[in-house]
């Protein structure tokens, strides 16, 4: 059976002290991971990663993660992290594709294209997001739309390099707005996500792809989206600022 996740995306929040002491509480509560227990990964600020990475129990339920990375190996590009960076300092995912860096950083497909190479050669499991503005769904082309970011940003990818990647679907009239795709409307696109994952590839790779929802998901609403075939968790942001939210979505499951 496929992986399930719950990933928490800080964003831009917090205060160091503040960034330990809410991963404190949250691998305190979640304890020893289980065999059934959805993968669980925080992906903090950048200054926060290895101070919340030491304060990962070994062997726990909670795995390290970046919100971003560089499409390059190094150099001369001031204020970037490069993705052999953040394995250095204990990183396994990285999100790629987020919908707020396409939006006020400009980034299209042909460059997180380059992203997810880079950061698959460093060893990093890429979260790449896709998803529609309330204006391309008001205009009933949602399917086309995800139909082309996934062609032209993830669909260039061996076989081998694609069964590393998590897809996450987040809506973005969904995200930080407080409105939430219903749960029939998640388990659509979700299923035509896994539809085209099989045409791109094989009814095997579709079968096995982790795709998330990330939209305004939180404690009330994540077990009915989570309930669905094809929604196999959440990119959360908001919820997972607090420790109890994000404890509750995880264990919707």
């Amino acid at each position: 059976m496929r992986q399930k996740f719950v990933a928490g995306n800080w964003k831009m929040n917090l205060t160091y002290p503040g960034a330990l002491a809410l991963i404190s509480e949250i691998a305190d509560q979640l304890g020893a991971a289980k065999p059934t227990d959805p993968v669980v990964v925080v992906c903090p600020p950048f200054p926060f990663l290895s101070g919340v990475g030491e304060h990962l129990p070994k062997g726990g339920s909670v795995h390290l993660g970046a919100q971003n990375a560089h499409h390059k190996e190094g150099g001369a590009y001031t204020g970037e992290v490069e993705a052999k960076m953040l394995v250095s300092v204990g990183c396994e995912y990285v999100i790629l594709g987020h919908s707020e860096r396409r939006q006020h950083f400009r980034e299209d497909d042909a460059l997180l294209g380059q992203k997810l190479k880079t950061a698959l050669a460093a060893g990093l499991k890429p979260i790449f997001c896709v998803g529609e503005s309330l204006e391309t769904r008001e205009a009933d082309e949602t399917f086309d739309f995800i139909a082309k970011q996934l062609k032209d940003g993830l669909f260039h990818l061996s076989n081998e390099e694609f069964a590393q990647v998590v897809i996450a679907y987040e809506p973005v009239w969904a995200i930080g707005t407080g409105k939430t795709a219903t749960s029939a409307q998640a388990q659509e696109v979700h299923a035509f996500i896994r539809e085209q994952v099989a045409r791109a590839y094989t009814a095997a790779a579709a079968t096995d792809v982790s795709i998330l929802y990330g939209g305004s998901a939180n404690a009330q609403n994540a077990r009915e989206l989570f309930s669905q075939p094809d929604v196999d968790g959440g990119l959360i942001g908001g919820a997972s600022l607090k420790a109890a939210d994000f404890v509750a979505i995880v264990r919707s499951f």
